[in-house]
């Protein structure tokens, strides 16, 4: 697997089309969810994916605090290959470039409900109550580092 990071503005328009369509085929397509998946937020991140000669595995956006919470965060996580282990590799990269870009001290996440027990096995924690997002139950976690 290669690890890639880069800046929104770094990446060529095949990157972005292949993060869009693993994006849209996982949380569109199989998760049934109708959702505003280009939400401004790509623009002003950090995208960090793993591939292999099939393409994009891994993927997640990391963004500066203030983007969408006070901290640093998360988001748009991503694995096309499940129990591989290639999840907790990308947020483990995730959380050392928001360490390094941002000198994060604490990153927060909307964790769907059904994938807590991954994020709680990094160490991320539950801070707020179930809440719904596009139809699916959420919870904001955070991960103090």
């Amino acid at each position: 697997m290669k690890l890639t990071v880069k800046y929104f503005d770094q990446l060529t328009v095949t990157e972005l089309y292949d993060i869009i369509k693993l994006r849209n085929a996982v949380f569109v397509v199989e998760q049934n969810c109708v959702y505003q998946d280009l939400d401004g937020k790509d623009k002003d991140a950090y995208h960090v994916y793993l591939s292999d000669d099939e393409g994009i595995q891994a993927y997640l956006r990391v963004l500066a605090d203030g983007v969408s919470y006070k901290e640093p965060s998360l988001g748009r996580i991503i694995s096309a290959k499940r129990r591989m282990g290639l999840g907790s590799e990308v947020v483990k990269a995730g959380i050392e470039v928001a360490k390094e870009k941002y000198g994060a001290t604490a990153l927060r996440i909307s964790a769907q409900v059904q994938a807590m027990p991954f994020y709680e096995s990094l160490g991320f924690k539950a801070v707020s109550a179930v809440y719904d997002e596009d139809g699916i139950p959420h919870r904001e976690m955070l991960l103090t580092l």
